[in-house]
């Protein structure tokens, strides 16, 4: 792994030169998206992700910080006790020089013997298992890292709308894919280019079966304008 989106926050944090970030998925054209973004105050973020800010409570681990914005507002301006990982090492490093307390670059279903009351799982997090298929391995590894009464917070969306419909308005969905939120995500930066890996978007209807399956409750706590939502998964 090159490791570029950690690279970019890095760069941003550091003042080394940062230029966007270019992504591009199996569905969707080339995109840049500006570093800077990723730095942004609670003022600036959406609702669902200020909503999610408001709703944490206890002890919180941020999985897929990123450049740890929204870490940064639960240990500041809340006083809760956050733990930031990702698997980006820059990331992380971005992260402690932000003044992050606890920032560690590890993959989520590593982590062994804690307990928290809030998993935050923000811009899209529950991508990060990438298919369908492990989203119930990853919700019951979840699950096992939460207190009593806890909760996992995650937003995504339903990109159905992306699809082109046929005269019937049935929707064109790849033969080859086991589920339709399921893409491929291309990352490049600085004229480098990451390694395409697996994302996806899930619809609440089939987060909702998924937590189920895993004896979780699932309350859908905020729809957004664009198919987006925002989901609290509890046990």
């Amino acid at each position: 792994m090159k490791d570029l989106f950690g690279k970019a926050i890095l760069d941003y944090q550091t003042g080394n030169n940062p230029e966007n970030l270019i992504t591009e998925t199996s569905i969707s054209e080339e995109d840049e998206m500006s570093v800077a973004y990723l730095f942004r105050e609670y003022a600036e973020m959406p609702k669902m992700e200020q909503k999610a800010l408001q709703l944490a409570k206890g002890r919180v681990l941020d999985v897929g910080c990123g450049a740890g914005s929204h870490s940064l507002y639960l240990q500041n301006e809340r006083q809760l006790d956050v733990t930031a990982v990702d698997i980006s090492p820059s990331a992380v490093e971005a992260c402690k020089l932000r003044g992050i307390k606890r920032a560690v670059a590890m993959d989520v279903m590593q982590i062994k013997n804690e307990k928290f009351d809030t998993i935050l799982l923000l811009m899209n997090g529950a991508g990060m298992c990438g298919k369908l298929s492990k989203m119930s391995p990853f919700l019951l590894k979840l699950k096992s890292l939460l207190n009593e009464g806890g909760q996992i917070l995650l937003d995504s969306s339903d990109i159905i709308y992306m699809f082109d419909e046929d005269e019937d308005g049935g929707k064109w969905i790849p033969s080859d894919t086991e589920y339709y939120g399921e893409v491929f995500f291309n990352i490049s930066y600085k004229g480098e280019s990451e390694e395409p890996f697996d994302w996806m978007y899930i619809d609440y209807n089939t987060l909702q079966n998924a937590a189920h399956a895993n004896e979780m409750q699932c309350e859908l706590v905020l729809e957004g304008e664009h198919y987006d939502y925002l989901a609290k998964l509890s046990i």
